[in-house]
């Protein structure tokens, strides 16, 4: 296990402080982050918690349910963010395509003699 809770379904008005506050009576918090739109600076709804010890991290989980600015939060152990940023294997994508000329190219040559209706 790790250290670090993810908190999910945060109302908007909830900041740093209001998640820290939330969740010091369950031990040392060490860091404590609402994540944020980077245009408009506002909450993205969820965000997350590390404790000192990994008994507090588990004693912090049931906290799961509970409301904080009338929002039930959810809350369990955060994952390690996965490789990749999204939007697929642009590579395969272009062998996809190239694929497509190459087969345009050889149907054309079939249908050379004409219409066939």
């Amino acid at each position: 296990m790790g250290n670090r809770l993810f908190v999910g379904n945060l109302s908007w008005n909830v900041d740093d402080n209001g998640l820290r506050a939330a969740f010091e009576k369950y031990g040392e918090v060490t860091n404590c982050r609402v994540i944020t739109d980077r245009e408009s600076g506002r909450s993205r709804g969820f965000g997350f918690v590390t404790f000192a010890d990994e008994a507090d991290t588990e004693s912090a989980k049931e906290m799961d349910g509970t409301e904080i600015d009338g929002r039930s939060i959810r809350v369990d152990s955060a994952h390690d963010k996965r490789p990749g940023g999204g939007g697929g294997d642009r590579q395969d994508q272009r062998r996809q395509d190239d694929n497509r000329d190459d087969n345009w190219e050889d149907n054309r040559d079939d249908n050379r003699g004409g219409n066939h209706w």
